[in-house]
């Protein structure tokens, strides 16, 4: 009979290779054909003084965030030199240098191509740690256009600290200075990171919320994994803070102060899809920490972690919650009240 030990041993090497393969495959799936060589290649070329788009880049692969956006337009930031960039929505380079540069290409392309500002109803995407923006694609392709810009936000989520990713994603909320509401739909630690862009900063535009498989409450992997130097690697800086320490980073970050509803996934029972954990789980977060009062709705889907964004079920509870503040319209909302977390 298979002992406790044997079991968290090989359980321990499934997960560390996991981790690796999932992060490697999603980068791949999520990123195109484009080598990393190429991409360096691509930033070493001389610009053009006319607008015309480069040979196209990974987009941001782990080493770029965005902080600003105009009609599929994003300006980068390098995570580590500080060198900005253009890209379009195909991820063709038009500038590289200062942000000044960039941004005098965007005015350029503006005039040339007679680009009106976007306005309306924002709606930011943000990925879970390990992906890019591209694995949102499934959820922001299915939802309502009329009336809404849809901004996939790109952020180096191995690479930097949560407060680190927050300031990315105020900078790029800073640029949206045309539309008049501003939403979200994040999945995993996506949500942590609009969280932790709430501990410092306000917005009177901030309308909606959408959690898929947020570890609210810190993850019990990490807790686990944390000193493992595949881990370490792997995740960087931001894998370190989503322990479930109560004195840690995720329980200092605020409740929204505005509407917000929570997906998670997991069978229903008292059991989930990881042995690992306790309780009902995804198979990486727990249901009990996913949950977070004051939520204005709540969906439980039988789903594992990665599956949540392209899940039928679930693409058409966002939908419903951006329109109507709700996840559907057939059965009554389902409120999460008093209940105290596990960061708390």
């Amino acid at each position: 009979m298979t002992s406790r030990r044997d079991l968290m041993q090989r359980l321990w090497m499934l997960l560390s290779v996991g981790i690796i393969n999932g992060v490697v495959r999603g980068q791949a799936d999520e990123s195109g054909p484009h080598s990393i060589a190429e991409e360096v290649k691509d930033e070493e070329m001389t610009d053009t003084e006319v607008p015309q788009p480069g040979a196209p880049t990974l987009g941001g692969m782990q080493f770029w965030g965005d902080v600003c956006y105009f009609q599929g337009y994003r300006i980068q930031r390098h995570v580590f030199t500080g060198h900005f960039r253009l890209l379009d929505k195909h991820n063709r380079r038009y500038q590289s240098g200062t942000i000044e540069d960039c941004r005098k290409t965007l005015n350029e392309l503006r005039a040339a191509t007679n680009l009106k500002p976007d306005t309306g109803h924002a709606v930011i995407y943000l990925h879970g740690i390990g992906r890019t923006s591209r694995s949102m694609r499934p959820l922001l392709d299915a939802m309502p256009t009329d009336g809404f810009v849809h901004v996939p936000f790109e952020y180096p989520s191995t690479r930097v600290p949560l407060a680190q990713a927050a300031d990315y994603l105020h900078s790029l909320i800073e640029s949206l200075t045309d539309v008049s509401k501003i939403s979200f739909v994040v999945h995993s630690m996506g949500g942590l990171v609009v969280r932790r862009f709430l501990k410092d900063h306000s917005d009177p535009r901030l309308e909606r919320l959408v959690m898929l498989g947020t570890p609210n409450s810190g993850a019990e992997l990490a807790d686990m994994l944390k000193r493992n130097l595949i881990f370490q690697t792997v995740y960087g800086p931001a894998g370190q803070e989503l322990v479930t320490d109560p004195n840690g980073t995720i329980g200092s970050l605020p409740t929204p102060d505005f509407e917000f509803g929570i997906i998670a996934g997991g069978k229903g029972g008292e059991r989930g899809f990881n042995p690992l954990l306790a309780g009902d789980d995804d198979g990486t977060v727990t249901v009990a920490s996913a949950r977070l009062a004051g939520a204005s709705d709540y969906l439980l889907i039988p789903k594992l972690h990665s599956f949540l964004i392209s899940d039928e079920t679930a693409i058409a509870a966002v939908k419903c919650f951006l329109e109507h503040g709700r996840f559907s319209l057939e059965r009554d909302p389902a409120p999460i009240v008093g209940e105290t977390t596990a960061c708390r």
